[in-house]
């Protein structure tokens, strides 16, 4: 038989082992649930676009840059009214503002956030780093569209307006691949 002091101790060491693991899967799993919901204004990706539906919707455009970034980022744009369903594009620019390459990733949000699981993104900039020279300048395209669910979805039906907002940080250079 086990003591009852090495047994509690191995019990308290699977609890810190399982509860590290849950720390961990924590974030993929909470970022999953996001893009299936549409939780807190998360987009969706896809493949292509239904086809347009006869209404409208105003989509704005908003940027921001940590200040740990040296780099200007704005839309080309600040809106733009699209048919709903219809497939469509945005572009944004940035440069570098340092004497350095800076590389940076990108997050978004939409807005409203119950929006945010009918705003479908085909391709962006902000699924890869983008790694930019010194004092380079590039477009960044965004493809995306509203699905026509949002106009039937007794919360979204009334939205005549979604903000989809993107925030650019530096990629963490020191970190090691495992």
């Amino acid at each position: 038989m086990i003591d009852r002091n090495v047994r509690t101790a191995l019990i308290a060491a699977a609890g810190v082992v399982g509860m590290t693991g849950v720390g961990f899967a924590s974030v993929p799993l909470y970022r999953m649930f996001c893009q299936v919901t549409g939780l807190n204004g998360t987009t969706q990706k896809a493949d292509a676009a239904p086809g347009a539906i006869d209404r409208q919707v105003k989509v704005a455009f908003d940027s921001n840059t940590s200040s740990a970034l040296p780099w200007a980022f704005k839309p080309e744009q600040r809106a733009n009214k699209i048919a709903i369903g219809e497939r469509d594009v945005a572009f944004y620019t940035a440069r570098n503002t340092s004497d350095r390459a800076v590389t940076g990733t990108a997050t978004f949000n939409v807005t409203p956030a119950q929006a945010g699981k009918y705003f479908n993104k085909i391709e962006c900039f902000c699924f890869t780093e983008q790694t930019l020279q010194p004092g380079q300048e590039v477009r960044m395209p965004v493809i995306y569209f509203v699905d026509p669910r949002l106009a039937t979805d007794p919360d979204t039906r009334d939205i005549q307006e979604i903000t989809l907002s993107y925030t650019f940080y530096p990629v963490d250079s020191g970190k090691t691949a495992s």
